[in-house]
């Protein structure tokens, strides 16, 4: 019954431009009509399809359009037709990206009019808080700050809320009750295992500066957070350097560690799965896909990702097969860079216990521990990276985790 309906009404936009001439034609979100065409192996019909060759049509086809610019807009260029992105069509691509540090103070002043901050809020404090956040987000940090002031019955829009707003966009919502809902042994586990990241992530050289410490449940499951605030040059760039990635192996396990050095072996808990995930993802991809490894060299060993056959791609093609020694050795060095890390931050962990015992007690009493609170017990308790022969290398190495698991690649 609506067969060629999106073809029709493609026609009526341009014969309505041809009117107006000259004319300016924008298409919002044009991957909904404009997605990579089949490999037409399935037979049957799609309407799509049938809409994306009116619009080439009408760009470049028999009939000329002069006065009529066409502009569409989409956050998903790789899944576009080739033929819609051919000279003559679609043939200049305008890349806008997420707003630097400037940027953001600029249009989180925007979305500040019309709301009654208070004196002590900084813009350009939140704009160096907020690495990463698209314009969108700004907005929706503002909204959700005024929504919280208002259900404090304030009048005036302070830093707390505005803070609280960064936290739950990017973690998501305190859960009711807090910390109230957990026993005080829950609370003082979570409390260590958040004090073990937040050391370890301060003392590993070349890492993100500790923005906050908190033990608040989040709804999202977390039962409790260290915020760390990226480099702006590193995260534009996207460029992660060796060091880096190990130092991050490190403090991901620093949550364990804390548990284990503080109640043992048997009595750590299912709290780290989402660290333990996240180093298993970040030692493969440096073995398998960046070439961090020595002994398996510059080898990339992972297949990218592409679309389905459907998407008229990856027909008749095989996945590349290596052999046993070389999968062999991807094993070993992802055993031994996540047992290095584990090496280092068991170190920094026993080097600092003093620090260690102070922030959790801290934490178990105010929930919360800011940057400038950690800095100062960094300075008090003379924090430091002792060698590996202070805290004894050899009994380190007898018991390290992972030599007796096989590791998933």
């Amino acid at each position: 019954m609506f067969v060629g309906v999106g073809a029709s009404r493609v026609r009526d936009i341009f014969g309505q431009a041809k009117k107006n001439a000259p004319c300016i034609i924008f298409i919002d979100e044009i991957d909904a009509v404009g997605r990579q065409r089949g490999a037409g192996f399935a037979g049957g019909n799609d309407e799509r399809e049938q809409t994306i060759n009116q619009i080439l049509v009408e760009m470049d086809g028999f009939d000329g359009n002069p006065g009529i610019i066409t502009i569409a807009a989409t956050n998903r260029v790789d899944v576009l037709d080739q033929a819609l992105l051919r000279p003559g069509r679609f043939d200049r691509k305008i890349t806008v990206d997420l707003p630097d540090y400037k940027g953001r103070t600029r249009i989180l002043g925007v979305h500040a009019r019309g709301k009654p901050l208070e004196p002590d809020v900084d813009l350009e404090a939140i704009g160096r808080r907020t690495p990463g956040f698209s314009g969108a987000q700004l907005e929706n940090l503002m909204n959700e700050a005024a929504i919280s002031a208002a259900r404090a019955q304030k009048s005036t829009i302070g830093w707390e809320e505005i803070d609280g707003a960064v936290d739950r966009i990017m973690v998501g919502l305190e859960k009711k009750g807090g910390t109230a809902t957990l026993s005080i042994k829950q609370n003082e586990l979570v409390a260590y295992h958040e004090a073990g990241h937040a050391i370890c992530g301060a003392l590993i050289p070349d890492y993100d500066q500790v923005q906050k410490i908190s033990i608040i449940p989040r709804s999202n499951g977390a039962g409790g957070l260290t915020f760390f605030s990226p480099q702006e040059q590193r995260l534009e760039s996207g460029m992660y350097s060796k060091q880096y990635l190990e130092s991050q192996l490190a403090v991901a396990l620093g949550g364990r560690l804390a548990e284990e050095i503080i109640y043992g072996e048997d009595f750590v808990t299912t709290g780290a799965s989402n660290d333990i995930q996240q180093v298993a993802n970040i030692a493969k991809r440096m073995v398998k896909e960046w070439g961090m490894s020595d002994k398996v060299g510059a080898l990339a060993l992972s297949e990218p990702q592409q679309g389905g056959p459907f998407m008229g791609r990856s027909m008749g093609q095989r996945a590349t097969q290596w052999g046993g020694k070389i999968m062999s050795n991807v094993d070993s060095e992802i055993e031994r860079l996540v047992n290095n890390s584990y090496l280092t931050a068991k170190n920094i962990l026993l080097s600092n216990r003093p620090l260690l015992d102070h922030l959790a007690k801290t934490l178990v009493e105010q929930e919360v521990v800011s940057a400038e609170e950690f800095q100062m017990m960094l300075v008090e308790f003379n924090a430091k990276v002792v060698p590996f022969e202070v805290v004894g290398e050899e009994r380190n190495r007898d018991k390290l985790p992972f030599q007796d698991l096989p590791v998933a690649v």
